[in-house]
């Protein structure tokens, strides 16, 4: 029988709790934490594993924490360890949407992916989901009126119904409220209820309608990973 540690020991515990908190079971916990840590590590690695288990410690230590310090935990949790590079860098495609497992195995990714890293991360510590949307942006780049312009993705923090919310983002360490970034013009945005178009209360459309949204779904249960 293989000993483990008393950190391995401990870390493996506070996985375990980390499920449980979201209805597993002790064994089933541990076997989907386990299988999921396999699997990583067959994909990408150590150092992508070590992410991995970095990233389960980070919510086991956040799960009680008032909302706004796991926004601040989770934001910085993925700002600094994951590096920025383009989807053609890390995965030869134009545009691709990474799983929460394939974003820590890879340690590198977009700001999509970080978004959706941060997303979820935020639903397993109990966030709402009606809290979260993804923000398609426009952002300005430079000084104001550079024209410099570029496609952009955020995750925004709505505390209630009608707030403004609170921009995360993968380009500024702060969270700062949406009129203090005059850089970023909406698009539209979205999450599992549904599509918003700016200045709109109700939903417009199904976020269904997005094909790499469904392929995402598909690839995090293939994952074994649906939060």
């Amino acid at each position: 029988m293989r000993l483990l540690s008393s950190n391995a020991h401990s870390m493996r515990l506070r996985m375990v709790i980390v499920a449980l908190l979201f209805g597993a079971t002790i064994a089933g916990a541990a076997v989907e934490l386990d299988r999921m840590l396999q699997s990583i590590t067959s994909r990408f690695g150590e150092r992508g594993a070590q992410n991995f288990r970095d990233w389960r410690e980070m919510l086991a230590q956040s799960a009680g924490l008032p909302e706004a310090e796991k926004l601040r935990r989770v934001n910085e949790f993925f700002d600094r360890r994951i590096r920025f590079q383009t989807d053609q860098q890390v995965w030869k495609q134009v545009d691709y949407w990474a799983t929460p497992l394939e974003f820590l195995g890879q340690g590198a990714g977009d700001c999509e992916d970080y978004v959706i890293g941060k997303y979820f991360s935020l639903i397993e510590l109990g966030v709402e989901r009606s809290k979260l949307r993804w923000i398609y942006v426009v952002a300005t780049l430079g000084a104001p009126g550079s024209g410099v312009t570029e496609a952009h993705m955020v995750l925004g923090y709505y505390a209630s119904p009608g707030a403004e919310p609170l921009v995360l983002d993968s380009l500024t360490a702060s969270i700062l409220p949406a009129s203090r970034r005059p850089d970023l013009a909406p698009v539209f945005s979205f999450n599992s209820d549904g599509i918003w178009k700016p200045g709109n209360a109700t939903a417009t459309g199904s976020v269904n309608q997005l094909s790499l949204w469904r392929d995402l779904m598909r690839k995090m249960k293939e994952d074994g990973y649906e939060p």
